[in-house]
């Protein structure tokens, strides 16, 4: 195809390095059997390398200038001309049995988004290995009470495993990003706890980091759950959010649900 120059605008850097694509590809190590999204194909460097080596293989591409090409190419790839965000994933899901995978150089100035629409549809998922900014992986897996510890460590926490596989330097790109980047490998867990519970456990999240420099006192009470009086959470309210791990944030997510119905308080 002819050369397609990247757009800033979809936040394109395209992966050229074949050692680190293969690195990625092991990572992976996609099966027959596997429901594979890749996110932003692009050229296909990566599609490439996947194409054959599973039934159930799409792309979501939103750049329609390349779409043409990666049809060719790749003639029994499923190609979804859209914004990955705006995708219903129950429709890419083969089969109740099997989970999808997702997979992909991601535009690192929407992988916030994309991790947590993910985590909105954590059921449907299996797991996800994306190539992202070094320093959104380090807030995926940071601990508490470190600067990078907030809203995406905590529910990666809750709803997955997530481990940083290995660096990637900016020449690996074209063009070159001015940031280091990093492949990590999110697990998404089998909870058994119902949509609603998890659904108040991550507004939960949101309202304590809401006012990240305030106390949980302060901060939950300019949050939907302004009404609730926590007093008897047995959680030091003086403590800011970064301070507390998973399972404080959890035992109030439960505090919270035997104080009230909070159907009316999803966001």
């Amino acid at each position: 195809m002819q050369k397609v120059k990247p757009l800033k605008r979809f936040g394109q850097n395209y992966l050229h390095d074949n050692n680190i694509i293969k690195k990625i590809v092991r990572e992976i190590d996609p099966k027959p059997d596997d429901t594979i999204v890749e996110i932003g194909p692009g050229r296909g460097a990566l599609t490439e390398h996947i194409y054959g080596k599973t039934n159930e293989f799409f792309a979501v591409e939103i750049d329609k200038r390349v779409i043409d090409d990666l049809g060719s190419r790749f003639p029994d790839l499923k190609l979804i001309q859209s914004d990955f965000l705006k995708i219903d994933l129950n429709l890419l899901q083969s089969s109740e049995n099997y989970r999808i995978r997702i997979i992909g150089n991601i535009p690192y100035n929407i992988t916030s988004p994309i991790i947590f629409k993910a985590i909105n549809n954590s059921e449907l998922i299996e797991d996800m290995v994306f190539t992202v900014q070094e320093e959104v992986a380090k807030r995926m897996i940071a601990k508490k009470g470190t600067k990078n510890y907030g809203i995406l460590a905590v529910l990666l926490k809750y709803f997955s495993e997530t481990k940083l596989c290995f660096k990637v330097s900016p020449n690996a790109f074209f063009p070159k990003p001015k940031v280091t980047s990093a492949v990590v490998h999110i697990i998404l867990k089998k909870l058994k706890s119902e949509k609603n519970e998890q659904q108040t456990f991550i507004n939960i999240v949101k309202a304590a980091f809401g006012n990240r420099r305030k106390t949980l006192k302060n901060s939950l009470s300019n949050s939907i759950f302004r009404e609730i009086n926590f007093s008897g959470a047995d959680i030091d309210l003086s403590l800011r959010a970064e301070q507390l791990d998973v399972n404080d944030f959890i035992q109030l997510a439960e505090f919270v649900r035997d104080q009230l119905n909070l159907s009316d308080l999803a966001f």
